[in-house]
């Protein structure tokens, strides 16, 4: 800053000719403060050595930030989507706020569910620091070829509970692989947790394997939960681009990924011990599963077969909040 004083003094105008030059390379709106500059310091500086003043890029870095300018990068503020569509996705926050309150106060199961990114299984880098004398030495080169599996973990947050359970597998991630997780966790752990208890509550994204669009998403609860345990299933899709606010993802994803920062998946083994390694101050503890079916892609469910699932859907954004309940609960028709 006394750099940028001291060629003010040293060649008073140099301001003004800074922002003679601007005129004509700032884009933006020029009744806000929302303009920024189309060339660079360098540029700048050969502009202004033009007419008579000396300024190296660094000098006129500063004197742009006198005239109120900075280097900036983009700032995510925009929600970008229409009135009609926030008012569709604040009414399905609603329906998910209810239903967990509803689902709570009755001691019942409210899970959380989602994909977490899939991770190639070698010495690969793996993202982030660690406290230790010597880095590990890691593959030069991330080819996917040179890994000996590509590991999927399908996360089950147990919002009541504070209880986390992963299930690895490393096959596709359909819906079938989804719904083939959330079974195992009842038999394993859901069962006991919650004795007596014929109703569940999922917390999906609207996307990926457990899509709101996805009619094998649909077939698989009803056969696999409802029809084979006996369950209603209550299901609420976040709303596109709200997958953040799904607690799987801040309260179980985001602390596996900084239990095992800058530690090299070498084997499922070692991805398996450092998922259960994962545990928060809150209590937080995490269950971890190799799920190692096969499972097939590009399954396709008839609209016959559609029309036999048992689906309830609410008033309120029906593509996103629906019930599944068992065939034997289906009503006679009037």
């Amino acid at each position: 800053m006394a750099d940028a004083v001291r060629w003010k003094k040293k060649q008073p105008g140099i301001t003004a000719a800074l922002a003679q030059v601007l005129d004509q390379t700032t884009g933006g709106d020029p009744q806000r403060a929302r303009k920024w500059s189309r060339r660079s310091l360098r540029w700048l500086s050969w502009q202004l050595r033009e007419q008579g003043y000396q300024a190296c890029p660094r000098t006129v870095g500063r004197l742009l930030r006198d005239l109120g300018y900075g280097f900036r990068s983009n700032q995510k503020q925009v929600e970008g989507v229409k009135p009609e569509s926030a008012q569709r996705r604040d009414a399905q926050f609603g329906n998910i706020t209810a239903l967990r309150a509803e689902f709570t106060t009755a001691g019942l199961p409210i899970l959380s569910l989602d994909t977490k990114k899939k991770e190639h299984v070698g010495t690969f880098k793996n993202a982030g620091q660690e406290w230790c004398q010597a880095p590990q030495r890691v593959n030069l080169h991330d080819f996917p070829q040179a890994a000996s599996a590509l590991a999927v973990p399908y996360g089950i947050y147990d919002v009541t509970r504070n209880r986390g359970t992963v299930y690895v597998g490393t096959s596709a991630d359909t819906a079938e692989f989804a719904v083939a997780a959330v079974r195992r966790w009842w038999e394993e752990e859901g069962r006991r947790a919650y004795p007596g208890a014929r109703r569940v509550l999922l917390l999906v994204d609207s996307g990926g394997s457990n899509g709101y669009r996805s009619r094998l998403w649909k077939q698989q609860l009803q056969e696999k939960l409802c029809n084979g345990l006996g369950l209603e299933v209550v299901v609420c899709h976040y709303p596109p681009g709200c997958s953040k606010w799904n607690p799987v993802e801040h309260r179980l994803f985001s602390q596996i990924s900084i239990n095992w920062a800058a530690q090299p998946l070498r084997d499922l083994t070692t991805m398996l011990q450092l998922i259960r390694g994962t545990t928060t101050s809150t209590g937080l503890r995490v269950r971890a599963r190799l799920l190692l079916r096969k499972f097939a892609t590009g399954i396709k469910i008839s609209n016959r077969v559609m029309r036999q699932i048992n689906l309830v859907r609410a008033a309120i954004c029906p593509d996103w909040c629906y019930t599944i309940k068992p065939l034997q609960q289906l009503t006679a028709p009037a």
